[in-house]
């Protein structure tokens, strides 16, 4: 399932699918190198089982959910129409598509904008979902290929927990590292074994299939994430903490042994940015409501979703300590000293 539309700008070139609303590859030059950060599953479409969800065949990029993760109240396959109808294209301008999605999303019509700027190493991305009734989560699902290993770090957690159920408990099917259900602060986190993991560090071990949910410390407006891989770039994931609090990690790395997967998904990560995700349970859900976090995005009128990605070289492969926003562009430190300050709309967030 190959990209079949295309938005360009000065340094980026970022593909469009619209079956699925795939968005990928995302082609950034920077600093001498042409960074090529986002994963492409190595399955063909005939190797998919039959009933599987739409996008498992073309697995590739990032997508937007909705609703994240069980769908069937919606009527829909896993992560919801969003991530597995088609996008009919209504727009193409120089540096930008807006479609339409052909289902509605709990009655709501939803519009995707992506565009990209000349100099700026991110693509903008809006979801508007006009109508509907009800709330649901939702997030991005960018997925970040790491063969070589990557060091992950985000803005400030208040913690990070684990779903009640791994994702892989039949031993047959597969196999997965991380306790269930646990909570940790900071990167150390219970392993199933007894251990502990590191969540900073990728992968976590060989053969294994993990999902952890990092919640944002309260009181944060802009929410990031920064993979270093070991090629000398870095991916980055930016958004409205106060809005999407919520940062999920999926280490993907060989744990399912049944198709398509087949042990062949490797050195993926799964950076996914959203809110209100039911695996939280209602405890942690009730205590973000009373720390004044959103559990759901609340359907009604016209609702946006707003998230950006990027890639930049960073030659020192160090972690990076902060990244901040200003008038001046987008500030990323590492914490040996390493410093760009890169070209960014720093009004594209705080739009409704």
């Amino acid at each position: 399932m190959p990209a079949n539309e295309q938005v360009e700008a000065d340094g980026i070139t970022v593909g469009f699918t619209p079956d699925c609303g795939f968005l990928g590859p995302m082609i950034v030059q920077d600093g001498g190198r042409v960074i090529d950060p986002l994963h492409r599953a190595p399955w063909r479409d005939d190797e998919v089982p039959a009933g599987s969800p739409p996008h498992h065949a073309g697995l590739r990029g990032d997508f937007f959910c909705a609703p994240f993760g069980d769908a069937h109240a919606d009527g829909a396959p896993l992560h919801g129409w969003t991530a597995n109808g088609r996008w009919d294209v209504v727009t193409t301008a120089p540096g930008l598509i807006a479609c339409v999605l052909n289902q509605t999303v709990m009655g709501a019509r939803v519009t995707k904008t992506i565009a990209v700027r000349d100099g700026h190493p991110f693509v903008y991305q809006r979801h508007v979902f006009a109508g509907g009734v009800g709330a649901l989560p939702v997030a991005n699902h960018a997925m970040v290929v790491l063969p070589a290993g990557g060091v992950i770090t985000t803005s400030q957690k208040a913690f990070y927990q684990t779903p009640g159920t791994a994702p892989e408990t039949d031993a047959a099917r597969g196999r997965s590292l991380l306790a269930y259900p646990a909570r940790g602060h900071g990167n150390a986190f219970p392993r199933g074994d007894g251990g502990v993991a590191d969540l900073g560090r990728y992968p976590l071990g060989v053969g294994h299939e993990d999902f952890v949910i990092g919640v944002e410390a309260a009181g944060h407006a802009f929410g990031w994430t920064a993979v270093v891989r070991a090629q000398g770039d870095l991916f980055l994931s930016l958004r409205r903490a106060d809005r999407l609090p919520l940062t999920m990690f999926w280490y993907s790395n060989g744990g399912r042994h049944y198709a398509p997967w087949s042990s062949r998904h490797l050195g993926v990560l799964g950076v996914e940015e959203g809110v209100g995700h039911a695996m939280l349970g209602q405890a942690t859900c009730d205590a973000m409501v009373a720390a004044g976090q959103p559990v759901a995005l609340g359907l009604g009128g016209a609702v946006a979703v707003r998230h950006v990605i990027g890639a930049i070289a960073w030659p020192s492969g160090e972690a990076v300590a902060d990244v901040a926003a200003g008038a001046d562009g987008l500030v990323v430190t590492g914490i040996a000293g390493m410093r760009r300050v890169l070209a960014y709309d720093s009004g594209f967030l705080r739009k409704n």
